[in-house]
């Protein structure tokens, strides 16, 4: 079991940056990967970014490269995703989550094990 709670969300005007947290405990962490998504309203949840825990491998959506950025402190629990350049169409619910093998990075929300409760993200022009 592998329990998650987001932080970090709130509104901030284009062009601006947010960190949002994922705090973490219930299993040996060098186990997962550790990911972020979002879903809009009326949208499928959708990829955004993902870590591997053990080698600190990641893997990116292409429309946030170059502008958010995956992050793990191992003496803390927790992974982190640093968003800049924020944009209207990031507007979302941010959800973090958990699989449990660090082996491969997915993309795919249903091969992810735990989800947290998801933090609002809200982005204005």
């Amino acid at each position: 079991q592998v329990q998650l709670v987001e932080s970090g969300g709130g509104s901030v005007k284009a062009g601006g940056s947010l960190r949002l947290s994922c705090a973490f405990s219930g299993r040996t962490f060098s186990d997962l990967a550790m990911g972020w998504f979002r879903q809009a309203p009326g949208q499928e949840r959708e990829f955004v970014a993902v870590i591997s825990w053990r080698d600190g491998r990641t893997l990116y959506a292409d429309s946030v490269k170059g502008r958010f950025a995956i992050s793990r402190d191992n003496s803390k629990n927790t992974m982190y995703l640093e968003m800049n350049s924020l944009k209207p169409e990031d507007t979302a619910v941010y959800y973090c989550a958990a699989r449990r093998t660090w082996v491969t990075l997915s993309m795919l929300p249903a091969q992810y094990n735990y989800w947290g409760q998801g933090t609002q993200v809200i982005v204005s022009s």
